[in-house]
């Protein structure tokens, strides 16, 4: 069985702006990005070529509902930081109702979805992944409405990609960061039992 980092000790390092990753090397280490990257809730929006994949009615949103199966989808790449000692470690924080799966589903099959650590009013996005094409993006915007409606006042992505600029997302110093996210988490911010918002 993977050796796990405890749910206390994982919480405490989002709390102070870190989290962790397994290298290429096999080494797990701790991260705090400058700049940092976020995606303001604000500023979220759907590119245009994207909205039509983001709003196909075939789509089936779940939240929690597979959870791990998210975290090792995530994981099947051929160049991964999730190893099984950190799948582990977010299932146990998943189980004590700290992390989250946002799940497409398609005719009965999970399609895409991403997971991430909810403390307060933040959310730390974690990774994503699609099987079919448009699915990781649906989710993406399931989550920024999730948040919205939850009164969340951080989406945490980490670092920044080309494919999230083009929905809002943004860096900032780490500073500011830091000054954003402690005052996330003395917000209060609810996350859903169900995906059924306005």
């Amino acid at each position: 069985m993977a050796i796990t980092i405890p749910p206390d000790e994982l919480l405490g390092l989002y709390a102070s702006g870190w989290f962790p990753m397994t290298g290429e090397d096999g080494v797990m280490r701790i991260y705090s990005p400058d700049p940092r990257g976020i995606l303001p809730l604000e500023k979220f929006h759907i590119p245009r070529g994207s909205r039509r994949a983001i709003e196909d009615p075939a789509w089936e949103v779940r939240l929690d509902t597979s959870f791990d199966e998210v975290v090792g989808q995530c994981a099947a790449r051929s160049q991964t930081w999730i190893d099984d000692r950190i799948a582990a470690s977010y299932s146990a924080l998943h189980s004590a109702g700290h992390a989250h799966s946002v799940e497409i589903w398609q005719d009965g099959l999970l399609a895409g979805g991403l997971y991430g650590v909810r403390i307060g009013g933040a959310f730390f996005g974690e990774s994503m992944f699609h099987r079919v094409t448009g699915a990781s993006k649906a989710a993406l915007a399931r989550l920024v409405q999730i948040l919205r409606v939850g009164n969340f006042q951080l989406l945490d992505i980490q670092w920044i990609t080309p494919h999230l600029a083009t929905f809002g997302a943004e860096e900032i110093p780490r500073k500011d960061y830091l000054r954003l996210l402690n005052r996330a988490m003395d917000s209060d911010a609810h996350w859903p039992e169900k995906p059924c918002i306005a």
